[in-house]
């Protein structure tokens, strides 16, 4: 093989690599009076259509689910609405009927069932908006435990919220983060409550603020430490079998975590201390 020749190859090689790596729809061109050179950039153009074309197929069944999944959504929640609408006004006619409160509250369980489906579908595709703005955290974390003072109280819990004085910020989405405290805080009063304590602490380093939520609950072995983001793993699995759960909160919670560019940890000693930990990117100052 001539030196032109292998000079032909590596810019073929090269504009090959840089196609794909950069994901673009170009094709080879490469000027020669070698009929072997030319037949090769040929080939490989083929196979380059062939890539734009299965691109093209996959955006377009891409769109078609996303309509079809947003369809499903709407036809399932909007009967599902209206049930609720009659099983409420039927109760407030009749407030101590016990079983009309059981079917409302599971009704309630499916509708928040089906959001969480939806949700975790949009995350999975990509398509769930999340907006990265300044966040003041520790003002976040207030409000939030706030919200479930009087719950605590009811329970006789101890409770321990460390947020420093100092404003922490971190980078993120309201909406996500909201959720994430929610879904952590909830299951520590649901899973944890024999052991009747609830802790959150917001710490941070150089890079990262963190949000500790913890309970001294019967905790998760450590066999099950791994499967407790996984879709449709019910904490009861365990932690508790009396209480059930959908197994879709955390895997939520985690994804949304993931998709601001932080994470969801766990670490569990059983029957000691359960710690769940929202890592968060810190903003930056300026």
């Amino acid at each position: 093989m001539n030196r032109g020749t292998r000079a032909k190859l590596k810019e073929i090689t090269e504009k090959l690599s840089e196609i794909l790596e950069q994901d673009t729809d170009e094709q080879i061109m490469v000027f020669t009076d070698d009929k072997v050179l030319m037949e090769l950039c040929g080939q490989m153009n083929l196979l380059l259509l062939d890539r734009q074309k299965m691109k093209a197929d996959f955006r377009k069944q891409e769109i078609a689910s996303k309509k079809m999944l947003s369809n499903i959504s709407h036809d399932i929640k909007t009967p599902l609405t209206v049930i609720l609408g009659y099983l409420e006004i039927m109760r407030l006619r009749d407030c101590e009927d016990v079983t009309l409160q059981k079917v409302e509250a599971k009704a309630k369980q499916v509708m928040e069932l089906i959001d969480q489906f939806f949700t975790l579908a949009k995350l999975e595709a990509g398509d769930k908006k999340i907006e990265m703005v300044k966040i003041n955290i520790s003002e976040l974390c207030r409000e939030t435990v706030l919200g479930y003072y009087d719950i605590l109280i009811q329970k006789d819990n101890a409770v321990d919220i460390i947020i420093p004085e100092q404003q922490i910020f971190a980078q993120g989405d309201m909406e996500s983060i909201n959720r994430i405290l929610n879904n952590l805080l909830s299951n520590a009063i649901r899973y944890g409550s024999d052991g009747k304590y609830i802790g959150l602490f917001v710490r941070e380093d150089l890079d990262f603020v963190y949000i500790d939520v913890v309970d001294k609950g019967k905790g998760i072995e450590k066999q099950f430490a791994a499967s407790v983001f996984e879709r449709l793993y019910t904490m009861e699995d365990s932690r508790n079998r009396s209480i059930q759960g959908n197994g879709l909160g955390l895997t939520i919670a985690r994804n949304l975590a993931r998709q601001m560019g932080g994470d969801l940890l766990l670490q569990s000693q059983p029957g000691v201390r359960t710690v769940f930990t929202v890592k968060l990117r810190r903003y930056p100052i300026i």
